[in-house]
């Protein structure tokens, strides 16, 4: 019964942090989309440093932000990128540089700018993509990322981290 319980509970908490990402993106939907983005949602990619089951959470609810709010191009990429930076975000959840969880950033920041780059280069602009064009758009996405998760998600982690009632919510 006490598997049964914990199940629940961790698809319940999935369902709530999928649901906050979408929120997120919608309430702040001018700064959620575009070429120059601070998706602040972004933050919650850095949450599968406390269990495996963020992974679907944080992709499902990029998956259902991009559908609501953006176009057929960006559910697919931009899930895409968000489930790759998750997936090394998981990876890199035990590397910490100076008690910051900075290693654990660098896969959303590092699949956004590449991969949301050269969607927003190729699909989205109204000329030809050009070397520099598509390294613009890689560097504007990769800084709103950097804001999102190199700042916004390290801190985050760092006050969950930091007490012991919330660590003990996010990891169980």
């Amino acid at each position: 019964m006490k598997n049964m319980n914990q199940s629940v509970s961790r698809r319940v908490k999935g369902a709530v942090f999928a649901a906050l990402y979408v929120t997120l993106c919608l309430a702040l939907a001018p700064f959620s989309y575009g070429a120059v983005q601070v998706r602040v949602a972004e933050a919650l990619c850095l949450l599968p440093i406390f269990g495996r089951e963020y992974i679907t959470a944080i992709t499902l609810g990029c998956f259902l932000a991009n559908l609501l709010g953006s176009s057929t191009i960006d559910v697919i990429f931009g899930t895409l990128a968000t489930f790759l930076a998750c997936i090394g975000t998981y990876h890199l959840r035990h590397v910490r540089i100076k008690g910051l969880a900075l290693p654990a950033s660098l896969p959303p920041v590092l699949c956004n700018a590449v991969i949301v780059g050269l969607e927003i280069s190729f699909f989205f602009m109204d000329t030809p993509a050009t070397l520099p064009a598509v390294l613009m758009n890689m560097l504007t996405v990769g800084i709103g990322e950097v804001i999102s998760c190199t700042v916004l998600g390290v801190a985050m982690v760092k006050l969950i981290e930091a007490n012991p009632a919330l660590k003990e919510r996010f990891m169980n």
